[in-house]
């Protein structure tokens, strides 16, 4: 693999002048190895440790007689807390710096998860995740901003896809080692499957957020492994893209908060994130409905969509990226994942059919929330952009709850998956529709 392949938007003509195409390229592929493979190990463990519980009810809910709506409000709760806490965290990650801040949230979100062990109510179970969604806060949020220090924006569509690939990696080694995991350690030393999956998965956590102080630096001028010239390099960048010239004045929280165009992001996001954690959470229950048993067979299958959607995120970010087109590098995965749904719901009786139109969806949610971040950070920048993110991310993240609760009360209500994956379907149209009403001039940088 060649730099240019390796570093997103490596062969793209310098903004800032009086560097040679080579040596930018050479030094953004040391950025990109340096920073960008940590974080998505991290995000790994983020995404594992909030989504997990999605893999337990198989277990758990039949053991501690959880109906379907309580654990989709218990699922969707952690959405609550994460959304009162998001935009002060990503505030003081700002102000205290990223190697603090993130190792923070890492560590108190690994100790709250091996907690679940213990739960045996429906009460302890909505507690635990309230304060899960607290801890996790401005993780996401944060790397997003964290990359705008180092990316200017036109490079940023095809590292936030990377970074974001730690999803769909998740899903792939993370359904078959948590079905592994409660099948293998089922009433073992006194505890059921699900509490060894949440006890074991929550300790690379822990490992990471220790390992985050050590490795991360806050920003270019802080990174001992960067050369003066590299250093002043990046800055220049950063300094030479778009919205720095255009959009100085957009850095008071009064003004972030009368900006129309921040909400209407907002919508956008709430809409593709609806579809994001109906498919994450729900999966192996989708993937079971179609007459799947055994928890590791489940997590195989469940691993399918996440390798589609790997390949075609990158792919779709890396196009982004090469012709600066914003608006129908969503649109067309979003009406992509619609279908999927759509499909997925009217076969529910072929896993055949279910695997491939779940394959289908995957690569449009999943796609859609990497690419999504090019446009508010093309017209967002500095204290703007660190509140900004957290403010789109927090409103977006309430379909973090919406979605869990609404499709476990619809299975309740219809004992079927069918009636909620329609929905998803028709929050993805409508996202799809709102980002086709933003004007191109706007996002496309």
């Amino acid at each position: 693999m060649t730099p240019d392949q390796a570093v997103p938007g490596g062969s793209r003509t310098p903004v800032a002048s009086g560097y040679e195409i080579e040596e930018l390229t050479r030094t953004y592929s040391k950025v990109f190895w340096r920073i960008v493979p940590f974080l998505m190990l991290c995000y790994v463990v983020a995404y594992l440790d909030r989504v997990n519980v999605g893999f337990a009810k198989l277990q758990m809910s039949q053991d501690l007689g959880f109906s379907e709506t309580v654990f989709g409000l218990g699922a969707g709760v952690f959405f609550f807390g994460y959304f009162l806490f998001e935009l002060p965290s990503n505030i003081l990650m700002h102000k205290i710096g990223a190697r603090i801040w993130i190792a923070r949230i890492m560590i108190t979100w690994g100790i709250l998860s091996a907690l679940f062990v213990f739960v045996k109510t429906p009460t302890q179970f909505y507690i635990l995740r309230f304060l899960l969604g607290l801890a996790e806060a401005g993780f996401y949020p944060g790397v997003i901003l964290y990359l705008t220090y180092w990316f200017p924006s036109h490079r940023r569509a095809k590292i936030v896809a990377v970074f974001m690939s730690a999803i769909p990696v998740a899903g792939i080694f993370g359904n078959p080692l948590s079905g592994w995991i409660m099948q293998t350690f089922s009433d073992s030393k006194h505890f059921e499957g699900w509490q060894w999956m949440f006890l074991i998965e929550a300790v690379p956590a822990l490992l990471i957020g220790i390992a985050t102080i050590l490795y991360l630096d806050n920003n270019i001028r802080s990174a001992k492994w960067l050369s003066e010239r590299e250093k002043r390099l990046l800055e220049d960048e950063i300094s030479a893209q778009p919205q720095h010239a255009g959009d100085r004045t957009k850095h008071s929280l009064r003004a972030l908060f009368a900006d129309s165009r921040m909400w209407w992001m907002s919508l956008i996001y709430f809409a593709f994130v609806t579809g994001q954690y109906g498919l994450t959470f729900w999966m192996p229950t989708f993937i079971k409905s179609t007459g799947v048993s055994g928890a590791f067979n489940i997590g195989l299958l469940s691993a399918i969509p996440f390798l589609v959607a790997i390949v075609v995120m990158n792919v779709l970010g890396h196009s982004a990226d090469k012709r600066r087109e914003r608006r129908w590098h969503l649109i067309v995965p979003a009406l992509g994942a619609a279908v999927g749904f759509s499909v997925a719901a009217s076969f529910a009786g072929s896993t055949a059919v279910s695997i491939v139109a779940l394959s289908v969806a995957a690569a449009g949610v999943l796609t859609c929330a990497p690419l999504f971040w090019s446009l508010p950070t093309a017209f967002m920048s500095g204290a703007a952009a660190a509140a900004g993110i957290a403010v789109i991310n927090s409103i977006g993240n309430l379909a973090g709850f919406a979605s869990p609760y609404m499709i476990g009360y619809l299975k309740d209500l219809t004992h079927s998956t069918a009636t909620g994956m329609y929905v998803l379907a028709g929050m993805l149209v409508i996202g799809a529709i709102a980002t086709w009403l933003v004007p191109a001039k706007l996002v496309n940088r």
